[in-house]
């Protein structure tokens, strides 16, 4: 009988543990779960690579790239638990970067879902970015230049191309007609040298964007020590759980390489 108690209280006591403690025994070191995905359009948009089921398949993995469209386009994912020093991989090429700009939240209310506050992770160009950028790209009903306006008064197309003859404006997001992205617009760094367009990477701090890092590892690093609020105070995070990344370039290239347009293929605890 004794033993049979103490076997009963062993129990209460490692539920009791798994219930303080929601981090899984064995941690995976890739992307857990994709919660949202919304591109901006694109020319790989509505393609095998800038679907749901290509967000989808990031999980547990970093060979499938995903496109997230031109300015403001994004992926929303997370880790099974706690990382403060992660990697994301895509297809940066030295002279073609095209910057993600990364955002992180922690699992405050402990619900495994990213409705928590939202930190701009801030890379060398933050103090040159526009703040509260807002972009709204207006459907065009198919394969068409797909026309928009900001908030700082300009307007302009994402232009199609005949490497890509589908429609580019996102047709499986619920917003139809029309569809709106906020966040910081870093700095134009396309070049054109007689129609040879070239986009060189930023100093650091941001997706698919050419570095000493990237050339290295194949992936970007990042760490929440560099996590900014919406004032660009610093904000003291030990761990987050969830990633956004989003296009941070509005720039429309040109008939070859079309728009500006962050790409990735996962991301990895780099502590693990």
């Amino acid at each position: 009988m004794k033993h049979q108690i103490s076997l009963f209280i062993a129990g209460i006591l490692l539920f009791s543990a798994c219930k303080k403690d929601d981090s899984p025994l064995v941690k995976s070191k890739y992307i857990s779960a994709v919660f949202e995905y919304k591109p901006a359009p694109g020319q790989f948009v509505n393609t095998s690579i800038g679907d749901s089921a290509a967000a989808q398949k990031l999980v547990g993995s970093t060979e499938n790239l995903l496109t997230l469209g031109a300015f403001g386009g994004y992926v929303t994912f997370g880790f099974d638990h706690g990382v403060s020093r992660f990697g994301i991989y895509s297809n940066a090429i030295a002279s073609l970067s095209e910057p993600g700009v990364v955002m992180v939240s922690q699992d405050v209310n402990g619900n495994g879902l990213p409705d928590d506050a939202w930190y701009v992770l801030a890379g060398d160009q933050y103090s040159s970015a526009v703040r509260n950028y807002k972009i709204t790209y207006y459907n065009p009903g198919g394969y068409a230049d797909v026309k928009w306006k900001d908030n700082q008064g300009d307007s302009g197309t994402v232009a199609i191309n005949a490497y890509h003859t589908q429609t580019y404006y996102p047709t499986f997001i619920s917003a139809k007609d029309s569809v709106s992205f906020t966040g910081i617009k870093l700095p134009a760094t396309l070049k054109d040298s007689s129609g040879y367009i070239t986009n060189p990477g930023l100093a650091f701090g941001y997706a698919d964007n050419w570095t000493g890092d990237y050339g290295t590892n194949g992936y970007n690093s990042f760490d929440v020590a560099n996590a900014v609020d919406d004032n660009g105070n610093k904000v003291s995070l030990s761990s987050i759980k969830f990633v956004k990344v989003y296009t941070g370039q509005n720039s429309k290239g040109n008939a070859t390489i079309g728009e500006i347009s962050t790409e990735i293929r996962g991301a990895v605890d780099l502590s693990l």
